[in-house]
């Protein structure tokens, strides 16, 4: 064999592998590096919207914490607002009350008061009486009087 037909014969075979590489297994490998390239793009893609999709929600959720927050916060006030109505409705109670019981009070002790008068307006008539009839037992003498008087002063 001589070199030339050698190389003429390399030449045909590096072609002809050439022709078969590129026509039967470049096209697949091609295909395979398009598609995969395909999915990296959109897993690229996909972990942008994710990404979007996941700052939307954060600012949904603070915006769910401010809304919450707030709500609390009114919740807080209107209670603490109830709690002063109730207790200003019991401070004006317990001074109705008060009112009341202190007029009941005062009406009690003008009733004893009025008791105590009539009791002792008994107790001087019958003082009253008992000092006429001795001034009329006795004979009228301004000393004895004067001494009855006394008496009746002391008694009283």
């Amino acid at each position: 064999m001589n070199i030339n037909a050698t190389l003429f014969a390399q030449i045909l075979v590096f072609f002809g592998l050439v022709w078969f590489t590129m026509r039967f297994v470049w096209p697949p490998i091609a295909k395979a590096l398009d598609e995969r390239a395909d999915k990296i793009a959109e897993g690229l893609a996909a972990a942008e919207r994710g990404k979007s999709d996941f700052e939307q929600a954060e600012k949904k959720v603070a915006e769910l914490l401010a809304d919450g927050r707030n709500q609390v916060a009114e919740m807080v006030a209107n209670a603490e607002k109830r709690a002063a109505k109730i207790v200003e409705e019991a401070k004006t109670q317990a001074s109705t009350e008060a009112a009341r019981i202190t007029a009941q009070a005062k009406a009690d002790v003008e009733q004893e008061t009025n008791r105590a008068r009539e009791a002792l307006r008994e107790q001087v008539a019958v003082l009253a009486v008992k000092g006429a009839e001795s001034i009329l037992r006795s004979e009228v003498n301004a000393e004895k009087h004067a001494q009855m008087l006394s008496a009746l002063k002391q008694e009283l």
